[in-house]
């Protein structure tokens, strides 16, 4: 496993962040740290992601990965802003094959047994699982998940704090990706103290897991 995927099997969260506006990279950055979290998705759902990844990961005291990452053009633009780790919301082999020719780490979106095989060819045993609550939620993570006992999976796409426990007692997750501490508005709004109220809670929440 990863450097990158080990931090986050260690941190059991992982905030997935869509930020329209990079100055705000700071003040995140200083919220997620200051609440015990000191990782971060910044997916590419906005035209602020790239300059928000590099400002981010220059500091050097947090994990910076990119998410919603459809080719492999936006795999180089990530890696060359500092982005760590890769994520996307389906399984694309050439992405996936990229990546791990580049030797970054990627967890490719799967939602069933036929996605989990194909990653699995191409080596892979840390997956997300997406959208985890719209294609059945712990039941379905369960049932797809138990042949394949080397696998581990991120849930991700309707976590919030009422279920992430729930998918972290489960012994094939790794850690689940939620965006509930780290809205789009909380962001926007400059409201960084109440999401380092809302990161920090949700670090005590999953510390006894």
């Amino acid at each position: 496993m990863s450097t990158a995927l080990s931090t986050i099997s260690r941190l059991k969260l992982v905030p997935v962040v869509a930020i329209h506006d990079a100055d705000h990279s700071h003040d995140l950055a200083e919220a997620l740290i200051g609440g015990g979290l000191p990782c971060a998705e910044i997916t590419f759902r906005t035209a602020a992601a790239a300059d928000a990844i590099g400002k981010m990961a220059s500091r050097g005291d947090l994990l910076v990965g990119a998410g919603t990452v459809l080719t492999t053009d936006q795999v180089k633009i990530a890696m060359d802003a500092g982005a760590t780790f890769i994520v996307s919301p389906g399984f694309n082999p050439e992405v996936v094959s990229y990546c791990l020719e580049q030797g970054v780490a990627i967890t490719p979106g799967v939602a069933t047994p036929t996605d989990i095989e194909a990653a699995l060819k191409l080596g892979l045993r840390a997956l997300k699982f997406f959208p985890a609550e719209a294609f059945g939620g712990l039941k379905t993570l369960k049932a797809i998940s138990a042949p394949y006992g080397e696998v581990k999976f991120i849930p991700t796409g309707g976590i919030n704090a009422g279920n992430v426990c729930d998918y972290l007692a489960h012994p094939k997750v790794m850690a689940c990706g939620g965006s509930w501490m780290v809205t789009s508005a909380l962001i926007a709004e400059g409201q960084f103290d109440k999401i380092r109220q809302l990161v920090q809670e949700a670090v005590q929440l999953v510390s006894g897991i």
